[in-house]
């Protein structure tokens, strides 16, 4: 059942209880057991609202970064993470493998903002030893739903 619970929530933390339990053929209250069950042991680490910022009048860039580390000794990736994540405006990062080792998704109000971050306190940083930095352009699905709409050819048909 936490599977399904689960797999279900993260295409729509909103969905209502009841719902969800017929959807499943369970008891309400089993839902909600189980739900708090699984936010008890971290499983379930919060519920989130996807927005398509570019549809609002705020202005809002999203960068990518790339940060290539030094481990720490006995430490590893984890208190140079910690480190980076402790900023607000970073809403991301995540260990990955390749040239880089650590992928930073950062908020900013425009692109001045996003590269001040990385001059002034990322590159700054014991262990960092470089960055790439991405800027999100466009985004056409995230989270699992697609934000654009898909493209209509309006050309006129042409027939023989």
């Amino acid at each position: 059942m936490r599977e399904q619970i689960l797999a279900i929530l993260e295409k729509n933390s909103r969905i209502d209880l009841k719902e969800l339990a017929v959807l499943l053929g369970v008891e309400e209250l089993d839902i909600v057991n189980e739900m708090a069950e699984m936010e008890k042991e971290g499983i379930i680490c919060g519920y989130h609202t996807l927005i398509d910022w570019e549809k609002t009048s705020i202005d809002k860039v999203t960068a990518l970064i790339e940060v290539r580390v030094t481990p720490q000794r006995g430490q590893g990736f984890d208190n140079i993470a910690e480190r980076i994540y402790k900023y607000p405006e970073v809403t991301a990062v995540y260990l990955i493998s390749g040239a880089y080792d650590l992928l930073v998704t950062l908020d900013g109000k425009n692109l001045r903002d996003i590269s001040r971050f990385v001059s002034d306190k990322l590159s700054t940083m014991d262990y960092v030893l470089s960055t790439a930095t991405h800027f999100i352009l466009k985004k056409y699905k995230d989270h699992g739903t697609i934000l654009t709409k898909k493209y209509e050819d309006e050309r006129e048909k042409v027939s023989p």
